[in-house]
């Protein structure tokens, strides 16, 4: 089945991990490192995007809702609604943060930050 977009509902994780992120100027900002699960409610947490660094020193890991990304076909990777200064600006976490507390304070500042509607109400 396919969404509004015409994107398929399912997608495997791997295809999606290492798939380059845009924003909506076509600014290369970074690419999907991982994806957080949320166990108890089956339902995607964030994506985590890595930028900022160089050959992977430096980097920041930004928690971006699931929901905000959308799959271009066109850029072959995913865009986000957001300007490079909003992201830059984001709140950024080492890799082991976003997994702290169950992942809920990564989660609940990204959703807080970005003003997307939590899936989990």
């Amino acid at each position: 089945m396919s969404t509004a977009t015409g994107h398929t509902q399912a997608i495997r994780a791997s295809r999606v991990i290492g798939t380059n992120v845009y924003n909506t100027e076509g600014q290369h900002i970074g690419s999907i490192e991982d994806v957080m699960l949320d166990k108890t409610s089956n339902n995607i947490m964030f994506a985590v995007i890595g930028f900022g660094g160089f050959l992977g020193i430096g980097e920041k890991y930004h928690a971006i809702p699931w929901s905000a990304l959308d799959y271009e076909k066109n850029q072959e990777g995913y865009v986000v609604p957001f300007t490079r200064e909003q992201l830059e600006a984001a709140p950024s976490h080492d890799i082991d943060e976003l997994t702290g507390s169950d992942g809920k304070a990564a989660r609940d500042a990204s959703y807080d930050y970005y003003k997307v509607q939590p899936y989990w109400y």
